[in-house]
């Protein structure tokens, strides 16, 4: 889905890759727009996974599973990334203390928010796959 070969594809990957936080824009029931900061991992390919507290927020993505994922940008108007998908919540994803990736990557911020890798997960329980689906910025 991305084309690491061009500078934007390549550009669109490492912010994949070395971000820590996306915003995921989910609609709630009413058609509002509902942005919200979240940890995520990359797949290195067409999808992505975070972990969500149980509640709206699954409910909103399980009633309209389309989402769209943006970085934040150079703060000038640049760097935009923006990523649509199809969410999934539940499913074959693994709790967040057995995805080796997603540890790799949050296990310093997971014990800087005073949790472990456990209670985390036990926390954070509700595992959602974005599938990718299109790429757009400048």
């Amino acid at each position: 889905m991305i084309d690491e070969g061009t500078e934007f594809g390549a550009r669109a990957a490492r912010h994949l890759r070395e971000e820590t936080v996306v915003w995921l824009t989910s609609v709630t029931p009413a058609g509002a727009p509902l942005p919200a900061p979240v940890w995520f991992v990359w797949d290195g390919s067409e999808s992505v996974v975070m972990y969500s507290l149980p509640g709206a927020r699954t409910r909103n993505l399980q009633a309209n599973p389309r989402v769209a994922l943006n970085f934040a940008g150079d703060g000038r108007g640049g760097d935009i990334v923006v990523l649509s998908g199809t969410a999934a919540v539940g499913g074959d994803t693994p709790p967040a203390d057995r995805n080796e990736a997603y540890l790799a990557k949050y296990a310093g911020d997971i014990e800087r928010i005073g949790r472990t890798p456990e209670t985390f997960a036990q926390r954070y329980s509700e595992p959602v796959r974005i599938r990718l689906a299109r790429l757009r910025g400048h």
